[in-house]
């Protein structure tokens, strides 16, 4: 059985950012873009992790928020491409964290409760 970590840590091999890189690699600042997105991305995992399975809700929403809110400083690159590809990873590891996704952004996921994009 997979531990907590485990689980949480699989969800990168569903990271969109190296498709994003290619797409971008001809936007000034695509590759940075893309770097910054994944770094936000890696330290909600690395929060859920350090929380651990036990966690409460509002704790493990808290790491979502602030991962959100940072992608929002984003907004202005991610197209709607980019956009399904980061809510579909933000259900994933919200998902892997044990939580029901479908309970979140009125049916939308955790990423709707804060996104600007």
């Amino acid at each position: 059985m997979s531990s907590f970590a485990d689980q949480l840590n699989a969800t990168k091999q569903t990271y969109p950012f190296d498709k994003m890189r290619q797409y971008w690699q001809q936007e000034p600042g695509g590759a940075e873009e893309c770097t910054a997105l994944e770094g936000i991305f890696d330290q909600l995992i690395a929060g859920l992790i350090t929380l651990g399975p036990s966690a409460s809700e509002a704790d493990k929403l808290a790491q979502f928020q602030t991962a959100i809110e940072a992608t929002n400083e984003h907004a202005d690159v991610i197209e709607t491409g980019e956009r399904e590809d980061l809510c579909d990873l933000t259900w994933r590891i919200a998902a892997a964290a044990g939580l029901n996704p479908a309970d979140y952004g009125d049916g939308e996921g955790p990423a709707s409760e804060w996104r600007e994009w």
